[in-house]
């Protein structure tokens, strides 16, 4: 059994082979046949991250526009949006450096969504939204000023990380047992976790997600209002 380490970095039609050099010369090196496959391209933006980040948008509860009697079903999940519609951004995050915990406002000094043509970036805020707890952005669509570029909405979300002055350590210590029926008292050594304070803070790590879906009707459009 051999391991490949290597890593597609786009998604083109590659050939790939093994080859077998035996450390005994009496066996031949063998070459397998080539195998040409299409690797797929990673839609989480940063693959070195310790930061995992999903996202979602809904349709804003009680949302406005033209056709909002129609299509205005409140918390509906879709990437297509009318014109004068708002869109709620929907993102959750784990930090693996964390022990994979998940993002919250413990541990995340910054969460913002950046889109293009929006000058400003929309900042993230955490709460509970109907027993789930979860990151929000709001993007409003509509006259200018507001959004309304029509097409693909290209956007990019960055999470930081707080940085570190904690951390848990594998700790023993020893306790007095005392026998209930004898009433004697032994010793014994357990393990437990304590919090020390690090005299140099670690870093906290930046995740961004920036979505490439390969086919473009998955990706969030906002369209004109139907003429009919």
């Amino acid at each position: 059994v051999a391991k490949c380490n290597w890593q597609a970095t786009k998604n083109v039609l590659t050939a790939l082979t093994g080859v077998l050099t035996p450390t005994d010369t009496t066996i031949a090196a063998v070459t397998s046949p080539e195998n040409k496959v299409t690797p797929g391209v990673n839609v989480q933006g940063d693959v070195v991250s310790p930061i995992n980040i999903f996202v979602d948008t809904v349709l804003a509860s009680g949302t406005t526009g033209v056709l909002a009697g129609r299509f205005g079903v409140s918390c509906a999940v879709t990437s297509q949006y009318i014109l004068g519609q708002t869109i709620v951004f929907r993102v959750y995050a784990n930090n693996a450096d964390l022990g994979g915990a998940a993002m919250d406002t413990t541990n995340t000094a910054k969460a913002y969504i950046e889109v293009a043509g929006v000058k400003d970036p929309i900042t993230l805020s955490y709460g509970n939204h109907s027993g789930s707890a979860f990151w929000t952005g709001v993007l409003k669509t509509g006259a200018a000023p507001l959004y309304n570029t029509l097409g693909i909405i290209n956007y990019k979300i960055t999470m930081v990380a707080k940085d570190q002055t904690t951390a848990k350590t594998l700790a023993t210590k020893r306790v007095a047992v005392k026998d209930a029926t004898t009433g004697k008292t032994t010793y014994q050594y357990v393990s437990y976790y304590r919090t020390v304070k690090l005299k140099n803070p670690l870093k906290g790590a930046t995740g961004v997600l920036t979505p490439s879906w390969a086919a473009a009707t998955s990706m969030l459009t906002l369209y004109a209002v139907p003429t009919t």
